[in-house]
């Protein structure tokens, strides 16, 4: 599992330029690892001894892995919300919590190394969709002309999009844009 840059690296960036909630302190956004992440789950759980043998149903608060039964050894992106009301009795301990909006994986699940500009791009898409008053940040270069930070820009964004999303992003957006239809199979072209 390479990682282009460091973990630390990429939460320190995400913390300074999407900042912390202000009354815990902790970070809006942060990368973590599927493997490591746990949280106090009330549920009820069968417990079985090491030799397979059922012992007793039981309903309490446990440590449970967070993601490692659904994710495996995979990086995610995650967002700090607070805890719904319907969901406080499931996370007794918790006001806010993370939770995940990207796993970093390409179209077929295989792993990704996480990076700072693959999430950046997945928070202002976020934002803007929210938002529609947010301004997306745009790189200006004093030495370069309009056209070519547009196009430099252009490239990014469709690199992170053939990454993020494989083949089909291109033909979703020309969709979604107006440029291009879908005609059905069922269409029959009628006389002239």
């Amino acid at each position: 599992m390479e990682l282009t840059e460091t973990i630390d690296s990429i939460n320190k960036q995400l913390k300074e330029l999407f900042g912390i909630d202000t009354i815990s302190t902790m970070p809006i956004w942060r990368v973590v690892f599927s493997e490591d992440q746990f949280e106090l789950r009330l549920g009820t759980y069968d417990d079985i001894t090491p030799a397979g043998l059922f012992l007793r149903t039981v309903t309490e608060v446990r440590k449970v892995p967070k993601y490692k039964q659904w994710i495996h050894r995979k990086y995610l992106l995650e967002r700090l919300v607070v805890v719904p009301t319907h969901n406080k009795e499931e996370l007794p301990d918790a006001k806010m919590s993370y939770e995940p909006i990207w796993v970093f994986e390409d179209k077929y699940g295989r792993y990704l190394p996480p990076r700072l500009d693959a999430a950046k791009f997945i928070i202002d898409t976020i934002y803007a969709a929210q938002y529609s008053n947010h301004n997306l940040a745009r790189y200006k270069d004093p030495e370069n002309s309009q056209e070519a930070v547009e196009e430099l820009k252009k490239k990014r964004v469709d690199n992170l999009v053939e990454e993020l999303f494989g083949d089909e992003s291109s033909l979703m957006l020309t969709t979604m844009t107006g440029e291009s239809i879908i005609v059905p199979q069922s269409y029959e072209k009628k006389g002239s």
